[in-house]
C-alpha cells in the first residue's frame, strides 16, 4: 500500500508546574495560539488549544508518525521559553512534568471540541484536580493519586 491513512483524535491535558493559578487572562490565549501552531508544526493538526489559570487542553489530530511523547516534549518546552523570552510572568515558568492522552472516536469531536471551548464555564464548577480524576477514571486509567500532581515545595 502506498499510502498511510489514519484517524487518531486526541486530548492531551496538562498543567503549570505545581498547578499554579498563573496563566493570566490578559495573555493566555496568545499562549495557547503559540501552542496550536507548534502542533501543527509537527505535521499534527490542532482542533483546539484552550484552558484556564493552572493547566491546558489541546484536541488534536495526531499524525502517526509522530510519537506523543515527542510532540509534548516539543510543545512544553517551547510553550515555556516563549512564555519566559516574553517576560510573560516576572518568575521563571515551567510546565509540570507529565500530562494526561486521551483518545477518541471521529463521532466525538464536536463534543470534546464544545467541552474544550467552555473550560472557563466548567471550571467554575469543577477544580482540575476533580476534572482530571474523573477522566482517568472514565477512561479507566490505574493511577495513584499520591503520584498525579507535584505539590508545592
Amino acid at each position: 500500500m502506498a499510502n498511510t491513512y489514519h484517524q487518531v483524535y486526541i486530548q492531551v491535558v496538562f498543567a503549570v508546574k505545581y498547578r499554579k493559578a498563573i496563566l493570566e487572562k490578559e495573555w493566555r490565549k496568545t499562549v495557547f495560539g503559540v501552542i496550536g501552531n507548534l502542533i501543527n508544526e509537527t505535521g499534527c493538526k490542532t482542533i483546539i488549544v484552550n484552558g484556564v489559570e493552572d493547566h491546558v487542553h489541546c484536541f488534536l489530530a495526531l499524525k502517526p508518525k509522530i510519537s506523543i511523547s515527542e510532540l509534548m516534549k516539543t510543545v512544553k518546552a517551547k510553550s515555556s521559553k516563549y512564555i519566559n523570552d516574553n517576560k510573560l510572568l516576572l518568575d521563571r515558568f515551567e510546565w509540570q512534568e507529565g500530562y494526561g492522552v486521551f483518545s477518541y472516536s471521529h463521532s466525538h469531536i464536536d463534543q470534546v471540541y464544545k467541552y474544550v471551548a467552555n473550560q472557563e464555564k466548567h471550571h467554575a464548577k469543577e477544580s482540575f484536580k476533580t476534572e482530571y480524576l474523573n477522566y482517568l477514571d472514565k477512561f479507566e486509567i490505574p493511577h495513584d493519586e499520591r503520584y498525579l500532581f507535584e505539590d508545592l515545595k
